[in-house]
């Protein structure tokens, strides 16, 4: 398994509406901070979660968090 490249250091907060979004964990997407199939090949795969009702969400943008897909703070000591 190789290692997640850093889009950027900074959570994606994006207000979304119920429904299942695929987190791109790779870092390699040209979509982000959603899988566009850029993964294949690194061993990482992408995060698939249900959002049950419109809210704001930070997720992880350096694709380092304990918590994945969401934002820990993890950016801050990269």
């Amino acid at each position: 398994m190789s290692e997640p490249e850093i889009p950027q250091k900074q959570p994606f907060v994006l207000d979304l509406e119920p429904g299942n979004y695929a987190w791109c964990a790779c870092g390699q997407s040209g979509n982000q901070p959603w899988c566009d199939g850029s993964h294949k090949g690194t061993g990482i795969q992408p995060v698939v979660v249900q959002i049950e009702e419109a809210k704001r969400v930070a997720w992880c943008g350096c694709k380092h968090t304990k918590n994945p897909p969401f934002c820990d703070g993890t950016h801050s000591s990269l």
